[in-house]
Order: structure tokens, then sequence, then C-alpha cells
């Protein structure tokens, strides 16, 4: 999974006198432990699957509304008053912010490419491959897709930014207390889990750019797509691992043969792959989206709460 690594994997163990349900939290929390890592962000691993971040995102999203439950015990309660933590809540609310925003961010990104995509599909249907137009629309996602590659960069440096505060702040923190050491840990991982998983997410849409090589980078790929070739191939090339990636190859492809003029020389592009491609992308797009709004929505809770527990 994100960033798995070869280093012993830290846990904790939370006292159930602090929760009934204090173990079904920790093995919650071990779980998404296992599977997100806290990754480097300099490193180049493989994108995941939309399926892993959906799951991730749901995981967490019932594990923040474990974590509520957990804090809204009395015991936790009173240790939350009687110690020095407000500005560990604090701290768990700015970065509460922060995820809003990359969440926030997400959608929108997601939104704005399943417009183009239906775009695409409503112009496949309707058009005949010699139409001009359907190079236009072409050259509209690819011109998004540049954007979008900004704009995901620009949301992976304030995750990092994010990483390291919530790190800071951790270990600024003087809690003696036990239980209370062990909520303070646990709110932490939490923050630097949600962390790792947007980052697994914006990774997964700026495939492929994020794994090329510099020889290849960029969007001199199309270069290559004048002259005839697979889809398998190029993807076998340049690493394409996921549903984003698979559509921009089989859209270069396509603008290729267009500009071209190849359609009816013996080098036609397979329309119907295209299509099926644009498919599953909307499929993977309407889950991701669905796995947001439910995070969204517990994480708007948790902040919630939190305010709350911060007022007199």
């Amino acid at each position: 999974m994100a960033g798995s690594s070869a280093k012993p994997k830290r846990s904790i163990s939370l006292p159930t006198r602090l929760h009934p349900n204090s173990q079904k939290i920790e093995a919650q929390l071990n779980k998404l432990k296992t599977n997100w890592e806290y990754s480097s962000f300099s490193s180049r691993e493989t994108p995941l699957g939309s399926e892993n971040i959906q799951s991730g995102l749901s995981d967490l999203a019932e594990l923040y509304n474990s974590t509520k439950e957990l804090i809204h015990s009395p015991l936790t309660q009173q240790a939350l008053l009687q110690h020095h933590s407000r500005q560990m809540v604090e701290e768990t609310l700015d970065m509460s912010i922060g995820l809003l925003d990359a969440c926030g961010a997400t959608r929108d990104l997601l939104l704005r490419m399943k417009e183009r995509v239906h775009t695409l599909q409503s112009a496949l249907r309707r058009k005949a491959m010699g139409d001009s137009s359907i190079e236009i629309d072409v050259q509209s996602y690819i011109n998004f897709r540049k954007n979008a590659k900004k704009e995901v960069s620009k949301s992976l440096r304030a995750l990092k930014t994010m990483q390291i505060s919530n790190v800071q702040a951790f270990h600024a923190l003087d809690v003696v207390d036990h239980p209370l050491k062990m909520v303070t840990t646990l709110l932490r991982e939490l923050s630097a889990i949600a962390v790792s998983i947007f980052r697994s997410l914006f990774v997964f849409l700026s495939v492929p750019a994020a794994t090329m090589s510099k020889a290849s980078s960029g969007w001199s790929l199309l270069s290559k797509l004048f002259v005839p070739t697979s889809f398998a191939a190029l993807e076998r090339e340049h690493k394409i691992f996921n549903e984003v990636g698979s559509v921009d190859i089989s859209l270069w492809s396509l603008q290729g043969q267009l500009r071209k003029n190849n359609i009816n020389n013996g080098a036609q592009i397979d329309v119907g792959l295209v299509k099926r491609r644009l498919k599953s992308l909307d499929c993977c797009i309407e889950g991701l989206e669905a796995g947001l709004d439910y995070f969204f929505r517990c994480l708007i809770q948790h902040r919630v709460f939190l305010l709350n527990l911060l007022t007199p």
C-alpha cells in the first residue's frame, strides 16, 4: 500500500477503561496504519488504484466516527479538561481545516473531470470520427489535465506542510497522563493517515505525469503518437496503472490519429476502447466522490464535536 516500508510499525494500546470500544478503535487504527504508512513526499511509489483509495477513505471515516465516541466518553472528557490539552485539541482543529481544504480541492477537481468525461462521451456518441470538433473536445480535456497537474502539485505541497506541522505539534506536547497521551497519539495518527490517503489520491489524479521519467516527462509523449502504436505498449512504457492514465493515453493516441488524418488509412483508433475507458473513469470518479462525501461528513462532525469541547 501507500509508502509501505520495512520499518517496524508503531502501535498504541488504548485502555479499555477509556471506552468499551477501545480495542475496536485500536484494531481499526492498526489496520489503517498497515495499509497507509506515512510515506515520504519525495517517494515515487506506484500510484494506488481507485478501489484502494475508496476503501481507505471509508475506513478512515469509520475511525473518525469511532474516535468521536471515545472522546465523548466522560473519562476522556474529564482528562481533557483537567490537563493542559487545549493546545492538542486546537492543533487537531487546525489539521481538520487543512483536510477540509484538501477534500474540497479534490471534490472540485473530480467534478470538473467528470464534466469533461461526459462531454467526450457525448461527442463520441454523436459525431463521426472525421468531425473536427472531436479534436477540439479532446484538446479541451488535455488542457484540463495540464492545469489539473499544477493544482495537484499545489495541493501536495500543502499536504507536506500539514504533515510536518502535525509531527512538530505532537512532539511539542508535554502529556504525562498515560490514557490522555494515548488519545493524543490517536488524534495525531488520524491526521497523519488522512494526509497519506489524500496524498495517494492526488498522486492518482496526477498520473501519468507523476510516473514518467524526466527523459519522457511532460506532454512530449504526443510526438510518439503521430505514428500508429498500441495503447498497451504506451501504457507499459510509461507505467500507466489506473483509470486516469488509461484515458490520457487513449486520448493522446486519438489526438495523434486525428492530427495525422490516419483514421481511414489502416491506423484506425479503437473508438470502442476509448469509450470503455471513459466509462471506467466515470465509474471511478463516482466511487471516489462517494468516498469523499462520506469522509467529509464525518470530518465535519468530528470538527464540530471538538469545537463544542472547547466551548464552555
